[in-house]
């Protein structure tokens, strides 16, 4: 009878440790990795936040220049966003077959905006204003703003004063953010009215007419890494939800 009882017992262990081990591996499983550039970070982090809460599972976003991403991402992402449709075409072509096309989807929209220091001392209220004699104007040519001033400006017969008064130009917002925070000589930055919501300790927001306006899309897509494909894909249609939008509308998305 003891030889019994003990063998019982070893059963019920094993199968108690087997239970665990399941749930270890749903545990595991239960996690979502996303990757892009630091413009969409606010809205895709909030809303990661409501969907983990909704779901029960974790959405890890990392966001900002590609360099300080990718190796990580090419290991276990398992979605990528972009701060522009190009963006996330630019990334796909960079690396052929991470990205599953056919999972593609273009979220919401955002405008271009300029933004001055707090108080607005240049007094800058259109892009007119750009063009004036004395206007240091910082420029980011990469990271979703690749030709975003020179589109503004060709159009109005501004190119060659704006560009005169181009004193920097970098390659990422990160890089643009940290001069303009420890430099006080840049008095505007074409970008997109969403970076004001990021930054509203240290600019204020010039909002262009509508139809000065330029927009850029924010494009999310599964990789092919991806070994939690059904749970990525509910994440994007989880952002392409009302209240998803509502957060990115928060954000200053359209």
């Amino acid at each position: 009878m003891k030889l019994g009882f003990f063998k019982r017992a070893f059963i019920v262990c094993l199968l108690s440790l087997f239970i665990c081990s399941a749930g270890w591996t749903t545990a595991e499983a239960a996690t979502l990795n996303v990757y892009g550039p630091g413009g969409p970070l606010g809205p895709m982090q909030e809303c990661a936040a409501l969907f983990s809460q909704m779901k029960g599972v974790t959405v890890n976003v990392t966001a900002g220049p590609e360099p300080r991403w990718i190796d990580k991402a090419l290991q276990d992402a398992d979605l990528v966003f972009g701060g522009g449709e190009y963006v996330l075409t630019d990334f796909a072509l960079k690396h052929p077959g991470f990205l599953d096309n056919s999972s593609r989807t273009s979220l919401y929209i955002r405008a271009s905006g300029v933004l001055v220091r707090k108080g607005n001392p240049k007094n800058i209220q259109s892009l007119k204003d750009l063009a004036k004699n004395g206007i240091n104007i910082l420029d980011v040519t990469g990271a979703g703003q690749v030709s975003l001033w020179e589109d503004l400006a060709g159009v109005r017969g501004l190119l060659p004063a704006m560009q005169n008064n181009i004193t920097v130009s970098v390659t990422d917002s990160a890089e643009a953010i940290e001069l303009w925070k420890s430099q006080s000589i840049f008095d505007a930055w074409i970008t997109y009215e969403s970076w004001y919501y990021r930054l509203k300790d240290v600019t204020d927001l010039v909002k262009l007419p509508e139809s000065e306006k330029l927009y850029r899309g924010t494009p999310i897509a599964v990789t092919s890494i991806s070994s939690n494909r059904s749970l990525a894909l509910e994440f994007i249609e989880y952002l392409k939800s009302e209240p998803a939008h509502a957060v990115f509308q928060k954000w200053g998305w359209k």
